[in-house]
């Protein structure tokens, strides 16, 4: 493969890690690896490698995204150790409630991944720089019957707001053809409702989020921002990200083109890649290739 030249840019750029699989859950070695390093290659266009400056001063903040950050509060391969040097840590954690069944058979069960906020806040050494994701929320039938994730929020809300947090993302599951047939070859009678059902559905969300005082934002469903308190997401939001740098230093606010139209994030750099298969295995997933 050939080398592009490296990605840079005067302002330091948000580094994404990642998008595309859960490096701090199943590949910490890796991402340790890369960020002592200080750079990491990246399959770019036509299959070249660009090589991406992970050194401080080349980095604004580093996001991680996971469902599991047990081997960053335990400091494996010295990842935790390793991630301090950088001014900013920004974390999005997924809970669903949905871990260690049939739907996230490789996801730590809710318990556990709840026991890891308040950690996590003080890691990334504020509550903002902490956002769960409850998403997505999941409907499917069994033995006859609708089941769904959606009571979950019961508990996770309270839970997020005694440890400081005060942001949670959402979005309604959405079945592309590959998690599709993925459900058809193991017989998951997944169910996909009308969007009223959803703004219900919402509606509900905001008002537990009320309660506890929480904010609530639509990840790339525009349509649930009919709902009162619930706004339109920037999971990587740069004004966030400027706002809460130590320097105050302003991240790019370039919308991020690589993502769906109604993605609201800012620039990012992904480091993260589809061949490093996720083994979480959810069933939902656009990126797993898994079927069991």
């Amino acid at each position: 493969m050939k080398l592009e030249k490296p990605c840079q840019e005067t302002a330091p750029r948000v580094i994404s890690a990642s998008r595309r699989t859960d490096l701090p859950a199943h590949f910490p070695d890796w991402l340790a690896g890369a960020v002592k390093a200080g750079t990491a290659g990246i399959l770019g266009p036509a299959g070249r490698v660009l090589t991406v400056d992970l050194r401080p001063r080349a980095v604004h903040t580093l996001v991680l995204w996971s469902k599991d950050f047990s081997a960053l509060l335990e400091d494996r391969s010295s990842l935790r150790t390793l991630v301090r040097k950088y001014d900013q840590l920004y974390l999005l954690f997924t809970i669903t409630g949905l871990g260690g069944t049939f739907i996230e058979r490789g996801v730590v069960p809710p318990d556990k991944a709840l026991d890891q906020l308040g950690p996590l806040a003080g890691l990334a050494g504020h509550p903002r720089r902490v956002s769960v994701r409850f998403d997505p929320v999941v409907r499917w039938a069994e033995s006859g019957r609708a089941r769904t994730n959606l009571g979950f929020f019961e508990r996770l809300a309270p839970r997020a707001a005694s440890e400081g947090l005060t942001d949670i993302r959402i979005s309604f599951a959405q079945w592309y053809g590959k998690a599709r047939r993925r459900a058809a070859r193991l017989e998951f009678e997944y169910i996909d409702p009308p969007g009223e059902e959803k703004i219900e559905a919402a509606r509900a969300l905001a008002e537990v989020a009320a309660r506890w005082k929480l904010r609530l934002f639509s990840c790339s469903q525009d349509f649930l921002t009919e709902v009162p308190g619930i706004r339109a997401s920037a999971c990587i939001d740069g004004n966030l990200l400027g706002e809460l740098h130590p320097g105050r230093t302003p991240a790019i606010l370039r919308k991020d083109r690589s993502q769906r139209p109604e993605c609201g994030c800012t620039e990012s750099i992904d480091i993260g890649s589809y061949t490093q298969t996720c083994p979480h295995a959810c069933l939902y997933c656009y990126a797993n290739p898994r079927t069991r």
